[in-house]
């Protein structure tokens, strides 16, 4: 069995992550993981999230990864049985003071060393087994040779496929600390890595890497035995958790019935390459990253205005599509829908109407509800973006 597990910052992403194909989840809680700025899951949300996903046969992994000071100690003991109480599948930990604490407890939580203790060899990983970690997030610099090392161990392996990578070693960053007292390594993080710099000729550089993508080396990874295939995101929209599980959903599944072909996969790339604001490469799986998995000039951040609608309801007699808007699309418009079981289709947009079925000639207001004519079946929760990329090129 091949996971592949997707980031939630709150609950509605999650949902859509199982519902695009994810086989597992990870989150953090109020206090202690490492994305202070995403909404992120009280005591209550932790245990319905639990529960939702052991109804689907999936699982939820928690998040419990700062690098703790004297003070963050505080609660943790409560926060820690209380985990194990409602059974969330793991914690992921990477402060050895965590593990220490979880044995001390005797509580029955699996825990998975999280990537920011920045595993990258044999020897630590049979250290961190020998206390008690039954899997291992390895550093986003990890090679495949070093992969292959440390699957050897015989310790599940997840990794990372997928999403943004730091300037710094796997995460262990002090500039944000240093220059907005926010700190990384507690969940602060102020991305100082995107921010424009000038040299001493007031030149405008950028010190960014481009985002992860391991499209060209996913059925590599398959073949040497990962366990667990890692999206990076908690902080995303869920058109962007949903299009990128989707993907990888598709190629996982294909490799494993051996029917994934070359143009398939530059067309899933394509579309992984669009739902994102910056440029991906597969960084250190096969070489050093060099020029062409960096910035080195400024570069704009655009955000990204694709994602148009999410059906919320299809009446099949009429084919009248109702949809929750996003962003602004007008008449004429070519578009596209995809779901977890819809077909991908494109079409071209020729009537718009208000809920009151009036004819409009663009929606402009994203958070309102729309009505259009859609002959194909949609289903709830599909999703409508602009069409962009053209299918036929890639197949």
């Amino acid at each position: 069995m091949y996971e592949l597990l997707a980031p939630a910052g709150d609950f509605e992403r999650l949902y859509f992550a199982y519902l695009y194909g994810a086989d597992a989840v990870y989150f953090g809680g109020q206090n202690f993981g490492l994305r202070a700025n995403a909404k992120n899951f009280n005591l209550e949300e932790i245990k319905k999230a639990t529960e939702y996903a052991h109804k689907l046969g999936k699982k939820v992994y928690v998040t419990v990864n700062i690098v703790f000071h004297d003070k963050d100690f505080e609660g943790l003991d409560e926060y820690l049985k209380y985990l194990d109480e409602i059974k969330v599948d793991s914690i992921i930990v990477s402060d050895i003071s965590v593990i220490k604490r979880v044995k001390e407890l005797n509580l029955n939580l699996a825990m998975c060393l999280s990537t920011q203790a920045s595993t990258l060899n044999s020897r630590a990983v049979n250290f961190w087994r020998k206390l008690g970690v039954t899997r291992v997030v390895l550093a986003r610099e990890a090679s495949k040779e070093a992969i292959k090392r440390v699957k050897d161990t015989g310790i599940e392996v997840e990794a990372f496929i997928h999403g943004a990578m730091c300037t710094s070693f796997s995460g262990k960053c002090i500039l944000s600390n240093y220059m907005t007292l926010r700190d990384a390594n507690r969940g602060g993080c102020a991305q100082i890595c995107r921010w424009n710099f000038k040299n001493a000729n007031e030149i405008d550089l950028t010190i960014t890497p481009k985002d992860l993508n391991m499209v060209e080396f996913l059925e590599e990874e398959i073949n040497m035995g990962i366990d667990s295939f890692k999206i990076e995101g908690r902080m995303r929209s869920i058109y962007y958790v949903a299009t990128v599980i989707w993907c990888y959903r598709k190629m996982i599944d294909k490799i494993l019935s051996k029917t994934l072909t070359e143009e398939e996969k530059r067309y899933y790339l394509a579309i992984l390459n669009r739902c994102a604001n910056r440029e991906s490469a597969p960084q250190f799986f096969d070489k050093l990253p060099g020029v062409e998995e960096q910035y080195f000039n400024t570069r704009e951040e655009v955000s990204n205005q694709d994602f148009l609608g999410l059906v919320v309801e299809y009446d099949k007699e009429n084919k009248i599509a109702t949809i929750d808007t996003r962003n602004y699309f007008e008449k004429g418009m070519e578009i596209e829908f995809f779901g977890p079981n819809t077909e991908t289709f494109s079409m071209k947009l020729n009537k718009i109407y208000n809920e009151s079925m009036e004819l409009i000639e663009a929606s402009r207001h994203p958070k309102t509800l729309v009505k259009i004519p859609v002959l194909n079946d949609v289903e709830k929760n599909d999703m409508m973006r602009l069409k962009v990329i053209d299918k036929r090129d890639f197949l």
